[in-house]
């Protein structure tokens, strides 16, 4: 056999392991997503929450469960938070891929980038003083703020990037700039907010939760988050070559400028829309890429797809352990993604094995 076919083999036998890795997450996902549907506070028995799902999709088997409230608590509370945890992890996980892939810092996330704290800062606006941007959509007033403002830091991390040259670095170094910017906006409406109940409902949301998720919300994430991602797919070949350098990207035909302008967008939109509806939610797009990257490497063909299954299940395991772990009480997740992300970055930080950002 020739040394081609010899590396033609390895490639396949590399590829087929990839696949079947996401594969199984995929699977170890649909898992979780069925035992979390009878778990949480009030939560009907196992065959009781798959007597209403089956009922629901073949209505001619007449499943008919016994207790109305069942099916209130599994279809109109329980799967639409389901829902919108897995499609608000696989969105926030290939965020965080993509941003690190094109900036190529192992680091980056929307909470360097002033992201975050901008929509917190457009919440806080509509909490506390009921200003906002189409105010007269009352019932997303705080959705369309924080949406708003997110895209608006992006705009200025740009913009401001843009006088030294659009790179890497002048980016990153102007997102925390504006980061910081908002942080101090939002500090200032916490201290002059006139009701505890305001800071306390700010707070709240800067802590992220799944509590308001409805079929409407999910509706309205579920296809700008799975365009965003889509659109970032296309972008894996043109970050596998940003991951050599600007110049040699430059050198190989691609216009890295625009690259890095695009994958900016698509992550901002798909963590904007996310964060309007979910609160503030850390570590998901700093963990599922690092977690990716050593299961299949840093091939952004694969490592994409392999982030946001792996963001949904990190998402799904933590909302589903917030809302268990002391019934009736439900923590906000983003306390769980945090306290799961702190011990993983300082085994990172700990451990010797040195690792491929492309």
């Amino acid at each position: 056999m020739s040394t081609a076919d010899e590396l033609k083999k390895l490639y396949t036998k590399g590829k087929s392991r990839k696949v079947l890795v996401i594969l199984s997450i995929f699977l170890a996902l649909l898992v979780i997503a069925v035992v979390s549907v009878s778990l949480g506070a009030g939560s009907p028995r196992f065959n009781e929450a798959m007597n209403v799902i089956f009922s629901k999709i073949f209505p001619s088997l007449n499943f008919d469960p016994e207790i109305k409230t069942t099916q209130i608590i599994i279809l109109d509370l329980r799967l639409p938070r389901i829902c919108l945890s897995i499609i608000a992890g696989a969105g926030l996980a290939a965020s965080g891929a993509v941003m690190q892939g094109v900036l190529r810092n192992p680091l980056v996330s929307s909470y360097i980038l002033g992201i975050s704290s901008a929509a917190g800062f457009g919440a806080a606006l509509s909490i506390v003083f009921g200003v906002g941007v189409l105010a007269q959509f009352t019932n997303y007033v705080t959705v369309i703020n924080a949406f708003f403002f997110s895209f608006l830091a992006m705009l200025l991390v740009l913009g401001i990037a843009r006088i030294r040259g659009i790179t890497s670095e002048t980016v990153i170094l102007a997102g925390v700039a504006v980061g910081f910017l908002f942080s101090a906006l939002l500090s200032m409406i916490q201290f002059v907010a006139p009701e505890n109940e305001a800071v306390r409902a700010i707070v709240f949301w800067l802590l992220g939760s799944f509590q308001k998720a409805k079929w409407e919300s999910v509706l309205i994430t579920v296809p700008i988050v799975l365009f965003s991602i889509l659109l970032m797919l296309r972008q894996s070949w043109d970050l596998n070559v940003m991951s050599l350098g600007e110049d040699v990207a430059t050198s190989l035909g691609v216009n890295s400028k625009r690259v890095l302008l695009v994958s900016m967008v698509l992550g901002t939109l798909a963590t904007s829309t996310i964060i309007a509806f979910t609160g503030i939610i850390g570590f998901i797009c700093l963990i599922s890429p690092h977690l990716a990257r050593m299961l299949i490497g840093s091939d952004h063909r694969f490592l994409l797809p392999c982030c946001t299954v792996i963001g949904a299940c990190l998402l799904l395991s933590a909302d589903t352990v917030a809302r268990t772990v002391m019934p009736p009480v439900e923590f906000p997740v983003g306390i769980i993604t945090s306290l799961l992300g702190v011990p993983f970055f300082i085994y990172i930080l700990l451990s010797r094995r040195r690792q491929s950002w492309g």
